[in-house]
């Protein structure tokens, strides 16, 4: 009989679950998805019902429940011995917000409450895995490597801030951890807050900005950083909680609103702790090669390790190998953690496999998908060839809503929730931005290239799925592909394998054929503040609030003008027939 293991993260945001049977991830999904609230922090009840209804079994069937951070009381007791040693502000509000926290999970028992309350079913065994260690089995455990560094790098777990982990042999070993405040993601995250941005969630405009900056402005007051060491200086940041910016609008000004205008020091700014963030990863990394002789991959997790600049820097840097980061390598990839290490300690051996496929959440049917066009009275037109109607439509300079297969799990939509543009056309992120993302014109998109093809665009040549490195884009292809080329002439790219996603890779290999490019244009399928679409009503009222022009939905395709439909029926009747006549 199959073991379903129940992960789930719920503590400050990204609330997620995961579900594995018999040690293989078959289901993971972040709350937002269901509820379609931002960064939904409830206790994620929809996500977990999503993945008990994909394996068909009721919460009594599970063997084991595991939550991907440290028990009760852990992290506010941490919060509040680093405040009475000055780590943290002493006469600010962290005593009383410790003490009002260590009662508030005393009488959640964690979030074992919450789990009896939607789903009193639940039998098994109920556990709390520290946190860093779910984020280094979210890694290790998937990476398919057998010896392999783990760096865990956020804003905090429980009471670290940067953990390295060795995995050999299906054992993970903690070799050093770096104490909670002295956090590379409270840096990052500081700054964000302080550019006008949201912590948690806006990070990566911080690093989208510091292509267009120089990184000029002293970081020595924030952060020191030696060969093999850093060490944040907190009061520097913060005053009298984590949120409160006195200390860096003392030095900077006022927090930014970056609705009305963005300067050249705030650019300056960006580029600045971006590249301390990388200089302190590198110097993280060092230690922990000197710590571990001999080890040449690498696995990163954590908040930090969605810092695709930095990845790609590691990467490129010839200390080590090869690089894995799992698709949510924030906290809710720490639900999928948490259950590989509820997993290894229920039959005693650590599951392990390369993931090579981030497709995790819930499918529709063709059936499904037009029952919701009909109810909603909506006109389309069913394809033969949908990859290669789609691919003419991107190549004829339309903007079409992707929604395919399974939803990605993690923040980044990897051809099955996306939207599709020609990254040939250099005006093309201006009308996405303008017309359907409504978001900041500055801010990159990314490409999706053939694996194949790969080499023929980027640099280095290594390939990545999940899209959370950043590449060089060859210079002889900056002109060619200028709509994914940042300002810095990198690109946060997507390597796309007909094995992983079949459908996907036939539209970019169907686009190529037509325009002799490998590479498309591919951002989350949602709007601005929103989450990305999980089922076919979200893409359907995604549609009609945006300026895409093409709505592909499984086979069916909708236009925004329903003329076009017969249009392109009519186009594909005439191809079919030629085709015929060759044959």
């Amino acid at each position: 009989m199959s073991k379903y293991v129940l992960g789930i993260n719920w503590y400050s945001h990204d609330a997620a679950s995961a579900l594995l049977r018999d040690g293989e991830i078959i289901f993971a999904g972040t709350e937002e998805r269901f509820s379609r609230i931002k960064k939904d922090n409830s206790f994620p009840r929809k996500s977990i019902q999503a993945a008990l209804d994909y394996a068909g079994i009721g919460a009594s069937e599970l063997e084991a429940v595991a939550f991907g951070w440290n028990g009760p009381l852990a992290t506010p007791w941490h919060t509040l011995k680093a405040s009475l040693r000055d780590e943290l502000p002493r006469k600010g509000d962290f005593i009383p917000r410790s003490l009002a926290g260590m009662l508030s999970e005393y009488w959640e028992k964690g979030g074992k409450r919450s789990l009896m309350k939607f789903f009193p079913g639940v039998t098994s065994n109920v556990s709390f895995i520290d946190h860093h260690l779910a984020h280094a089995y979210s890694a290790y455990s998937l990476s398919g490597f057998d010896d392999g560094i783990v760096i865990v790098a956020d804003g905090r777990g429980a009471f670290q801030a940067t953990s390295i982990y060795h995995g050999q042999g299906g054992k993970l070993r903690l070799v050093r951890w770096i104490p909670y405040p002295n956090s590379i993601g409270l840096l990052y995250e500081s700054f964000t807050d302080l550019l006008g941005f949201e912590r948690h969630n806006d990070e990566w405009k911080v690093m989208g900005l510091a292509a267009y900056g120089e990184p000029n402005v002293p970081m020595d007051d924030f952060i020191t950083i030696t060969e093999y060491d850093y060490q944040v200086h907190t009061h520097a940041l913060m005053g009298r909680y984590w949120s409160d910016l006195t200390p860096m609008t003392r030095r900077f000004g006022a927090r930014r609103n970056p609705e009305k205008e963005i300067t050249d020091e705030d650019r300056n700014i960006a580029a600045s702790v971006q590249k301390a963030t990388e200089e302190a990863m590198f110097a993280v990394l060092r230690d922990a090669l000197r710590r571990i002789p001999g080890s040449k991959n690498l696995c990163l997790a954590g908040g930090v390790a969605m810092n695709s600049k930095a990845n790609g820097k590691l990467m490129a840097s010839g200390l080590v190998d090869k690089v894995f980061i799992q698709p949510a390598a924030t906290d809710d990839g720490t639900a999928v953690g948490a259950a590989l290490a509820a997993y290894h300690k229920l039959v005693g051996q650590m599951p392990r496999y390369e993931m090579k496929k981030a497709y995790l959440g819930p499918e529709y049917t063709q059936e499904q998908i037009e029952q919701a066009l009909n109810t909603f009275k909506i006109p389309f037109h069913r394809s033969e060839n949908v990859t290669r109607t789609a691919a003419q439509l991107v190549a004829d300079g339309n903007i079409v809503g992707w929604f395919q297969g399974r939803m990605e799990f993690g923040p980044r939509a990897l051809g099955n929730r996306s939207i599709l543009a020609d990254a040939r056309d250099p005006e093309m992120k201006n009308k996405v931005n303008d017309s359907i993302k409504f978001r900041e014109n500055w801010r990159p998109f990314a490409p999706s290239v053939l694996v194949e093809k790969f080499g023929e665009y980027f640099d280095p040549v290594a390939p990545s799925p999940f899209m959370i490195l950043t590449h060089t884009v060859r210079p002889e292809k900056r002109n060619v592909i200028p709509a994914i080329t940042h300002a810095d002439n990198s690109a946060r790219i997507q390597t796309v394998e007909r094995s992983v996603n079949p459908r996907y890779w036939e539209l970019i290999s169907e686009f190529e054929k037509i325009t002799g490019v490998a590479v498309v244009m591919n951002t989350s399928f949602n709007l601005r503040g929103e989450p990305i679409v999980c089922e076919p009503k979200d893409a359907v009222r995604t549609f009609f609030s945006s300026g895409l022009d093409f709505l592909v939905m499984g086979d069916c395709l909708v236009a925004k003008d329903p003329g076009r439909l017969a249009e392109i029926a009519s186009r594909e009747a005439a191809v079919k027939e030629a085709e015929a006549v060759v044959r």
